[in-house]
C-alpha cells in the first residue's frame, strides 16, 4: 500500500508531502498520528532547519478530514479529533520554522494542518475554506480561532457561508503570509533546503491583489452584525434588487440553505474564540464536535451531501428563530473527563 505520508530530509530542510491524491489529501487518523509523529522527532533534530509540508498531485494542499469514516464508525471521532487537535496545536506552537505550501484546495482539517504555521505560503491555484457549517458541523482544527480574529470580522463570511476563497482573502483573513505562484513552489523548496532559512521566501513572494475584489467595504458592513440573523437580514437588504451573481445574493442564499443549528453554534463558537487562546478554542471545538456528531445535523448533513448525494438533507430546525438557545450552550458545554490536552 501507498505511504500515505511521506517524509524526507533534504539539505536544511524536513519535507512532508501528503500523499493521498485520489482522495485531495484528506487526512485519516494514520496520516494524523504520522505527522505527530514526525514534527515531534523533528523537533530535537539538528540537522533540521525549518519544516515544509505540501499535497501531492495538483488539485489539492488538504481537502480536509475524512469525513466518510467519521460518519461510518461512532466510536472514531472522539479518538480522531482529540490527536487531529492535538496535532493543530503542536503546530501552532512549532520551534522551527513551518512552511505550508497551500496550493489548491485547502479545506476544513487542512486549514488546521496550515494555517497554525508561522510562515504560511498561498498560490495563484489556492482555494480556502471552512465548509463545515454546510455539512450540519462548525469550523474546527482551530478555525473558530482564525476566523473569530479575521480583520474586520471577515472571517465570518468564510464561517456563515461556506465560501471557498483565493490567496489575496486567505492572506487578508489570517489564514497565510505570502502570496508564492505554483510555478515557483519547487525552486522555493530547494533554496529553503539548501540554506534553512526562511526569509528566502519574501525574494520569491509577490502582490496577491485586491481581496474581495471590490466588495470589501460592503461586507465590512453586514458583517460588523453581531449575529446571525442580523447578519442575514443586512445580506437580503443589500441582495435586493442586485443581480444574481452579487455576492450578497449569492451569500444570503447560502447562508439560508445552511442548517440553523450550526449556524447559532458557530455564531457562539466565534464569539468564545475571539476573546480566548487557541488551545481553548480547541478544547471547545473537541467537545462540540463529539456533540454535534450526537445531536446535531452532522450524520444527516454528510448523509445527503457525502454519502448518499441526493443534497436533500432534513435539517432538525427550519428557521434560526428556533434555535433554542440552550441547545446551542449545550452543544459547546457538554463534557467529559478526557479531552484534549493544551
Amino acid at each position: 500500500m501507498t505511504e500515505k505520508v511521506l517524509v524526507s530530509k533534504a539539505g536544511h530542510a524536513g519535507i512532508i508531502t501528503l500523499n493521498r491524491p485520489t482522495a485531495l489529501n484528506a487526512l485519516d487518523l494514520e496520516m494524523i498520528r504520522a505527522l505527530s509523529q514526525t514534527l515531534k522527532e523533528w523537533a530535537s533534530d539538528d540537522d533540521i532547519a525549518l519544516v515544509v509540508i505540501r499535497g501531492a498531485g495538483d488539485r489539492a494542499f488538504c481537502a480536509g478530514g475524512d469525513i466518510a469514516a467519521l460518519y461510518a464508525d461512532a466510536e472514531l471521532g472522539p479518538v480522531f479529533f482529540k490527536e487531529e487537535y492535538e496535532l493543530n496545536h503542536l503546530i501552532a506552537s512549532y520551534p522551527k520554522p513551518y512552511v505550508p505550501l497551500m496550493k489548491g484546495v485547502v479545506l476544513g482539517g487542512g486549514v488546521g494542518v496550515s494555517s497554525h504555521g508561522s510562515h504560511r505560503i498561498v498560490t495563484n491555484s489556492t482555494r480556502l475554506g471552512m465548509p463545515e457549517v454546510g455539512i450540519g458541523f462548525a469550523p474546527d482544527a482551530g478555525g473558530s480561532y482564525i476566523l473569530a480574529n479575521s480583520r474586520d470580522r471577515l472571517g465570518y463570511h468564510l464561517a456563515y457561508t461556506a465560501v471557498h476563497v483565493g490567496a489575496a482573502e486567505a492572506i487578508d483573513l489570517g489564514f497565510a503570509d505570502f502570496y508564492v505562484t505554483d510555478d515557483k513552489l519547487d525552486e522555493l523548496v530547494e533554496v529553503l533546503a539548501s540554506s534553512g532559512d526562511v526569509t528566502e521566501i519574501e525574494k520569491f513572494a509577490s502582490d496577491p491583489g485586491e481581496s474581495f475584489a471590490g466588495d470589501r467595504a460592503e461586507m465590512v458592513d453586514v458583517y460588523s452584525a453581531d449575529s446571525v440573523e442580523e447578519t442575514l437580514k443586512r445580506l437580503q437588504d443589500l441582495a435586493e434588487g442586485k443581480p444574481d451573481d452579487h455576492w450578497s445574493v449569492k451569500a444570503a442564499k447560502k447562508i439560508s440553505n445552511h442548517p440553523p443549528l450550526s449556524l447559532k453554534v458557530t455564531e457562539l463558537l466565534l464569539e468564545r474564540a475571539s476573546v480566548g487562546t487557541l488551545g481553548e478554542a480547541l478544547t471547545t471545538e473537541y467537545w462540540m464536535s463529539l456533540n454535534m456528531r450526537q445531536d446535531g445535523d452532522f450524520l444527516e448533513g454528510v448523509r445527503a451531501l457525502i454519502i448518499e448525494k441526493d443534497k436533500n438533507p432534513k435539517w432538525s430546525h427550519s428557521h434560526l428563530q428556533d434555535v433554542d438557545a440552550g441547545a446551542v450552550l449545550e452543544i459547546l458545554d457538554r463534557r467529559g473527563p478526557n479531552g484534549p490536552k493544551f
